[in-house]
């Protein structure tokens, strides 16, 4: 497999459990590991109307880079995903541009 560059990040709680900061302090567990082994930084998507996964972001000090349009798969249609990033190595890092690269349509937000 070859490797992009891309050190994606995500998560998934039952929703039975969310509201309850479980991913959020399971995401800061599993942020410490990953500085510990060296990934310079993580990126992580959200679908622009899921807010609340983007206040995740936030939460855990990622800050929000730009917006772009996907064709979502498995259902096929079109969503609007923002690409937040997490420098873990103190350095500063240019934005990871593959999913901005790849779409026709993309674009910065003013997010809240």
């Amino acid at each position: 497999m070859e490797n992009d560059g891309s050190h994606d990040f995500g998560y998934a709680l039952r929703k039975e459990y969310w509201h309850r900061g479980i991913v959020s302090e399971a995401c800061g567990a599993v942020i410490e590991r990953l500085k510990q082994e060296g990934i310079p930084y993580i990126t992580a998507t959200h679908n622009q109307n899921n807010p609340r996964s983007g206040a995740v972001m936030k939460r855990l000090d990622m800050r929000y880079c730009y917006s772009y349009q996907e064709q979502w798969q498995p259902k096929n249609f079109p969503v609007i995903f923002r690409m937040y990033q997490l420098n873990l190595d103190g350095r500063e890092h240019g934005i990871y541009q593959k999913y901005w690269d790849r779409s026709d349509q993309r674009f910065i937000e003013t997010v809240p």
